[in-house]
This record gives structure tokens, C-alpha cells and sequence, in this order.
């Protein structure tokens, strides 16, 4: 990795969680990458997408908590890393992804398709962000101070 950020590439690094690993192992994933230095610019963390007939396609459901569990501690060893929710973001139920995001996750893949996943659809998406007030970089809008005052310009 150090030859590649010579070459000034951002390197993305992360890992996918869900694959019968324990939470020991977990931990150790995200250890090895907050102890690279620099650390990485962006550090996805995937729930398996479970595919049939794949060695994994029968692993035990991660529990939720476990998850978001993995986004903090990400979150908190690696400060300036964007934490990214990926692969397996389709599977959530909304409140795990607004979970997620209060845990530290500060990026998701949006609209296109992911490669092998579906991404939910990007309205949906829209509306969770909005509800949860988080908004796109450089796009948080304006205070609005015509809540406050009523002025009328024609």
C-alpha cells in the first residue's frame, strides 16, 4: 500500500463482515487497517451479500448490532477516513442504516449500480438522507431565514 499512495492514488480499503468471523477477528480487520500510516482515505465496510450456491451462501446472520458495532470502531480509530456503508446497504432496514450513520458511517455509494449489488432505489435514498438530516457534500442547504421573518420583497 505505501508504494501505492507514492504513487499519490487514494487508497480504499475495508473489508466485508458477516462471513462467520468472529468478533475478535472483526476487531483485527479494523486494527490492521487503522494501524497503516497514513490511514486509509476511504474504508468501506460490506455485510456479505449472500449468493446461492457460494461456500457462504448458508453463514449465520450477522446480528445488526455487530455491525454497527464495526462502523464505530472504525469510525472512532480512523477519525478522518471516510467509513463507507457498500455492499449489502440494500438488505438494511432503514433504522440500521440511520443507525449506521449516527455510528460514523459518512458515505455510501449512491444511485449507479455497484458492480455485483443493486443499490436501493436513489429516491429512497434521498428521503432517508433527508429525514436523518445528512446531506451531500457541499450541499447542505441554507439556513432559512425566512422561517424566522416574514419579509416580502417584490
Amino acid at each position: 500500500l505505501g508504494k501505492v499512495r507514492q504513487a499519490g492514488l487514494k487508497v480504499c480499503c475495508g473489508g466485508i463482515i458477516g462471513l462467520n468471523e468472529s468478533r475478535k477477528e472483526r476487531a483485527g480487520l479494523i486494527a490492521s487497517l487503522a494501524n497503516l500510516d497514513p490511514q486509509p482515505e476511504s474504508v468501506p465496510i460490506n455485510q456479505l451479500v449472500k449468493v446461492e450456491g457460494t461456500p457462504l451462501a448458508d453463514a449465520a446472520e450477522l446480528d445488526w448490532s455487530e455491525f454497527i458495532r464495526t462502523i464505530a470502531v472504525a469510525r472512532i480509530t480512523m477519525p478522518t477516513s471516510y467509513v463507507r456503508l457498500s455492499a449489502g446497504r440494500q438488505a438494511m432496514p432503514e433504522a440500521m442504516q440511520a443507525l449506521a450513520f449516527m455510528a460514523g458511517a459518512n458515505s455510501i455509494f449512491y444511485g449507479d449500480k455497484l458492480l455485483t449489488t443493486g443499490n436501493p432505489e436513489a429516491d429512497h435514498d434521498a428521503g432517508l438522507l433527508a429525514k436523518l438530516d445528512l446531506y451531500p457534500e457541499g450541499q447542505a442547504p441554507e439556513p432559512r431565514p425566512d422561517l424566522h421573518h416574514h419579509h416580502h420583497h417584490d
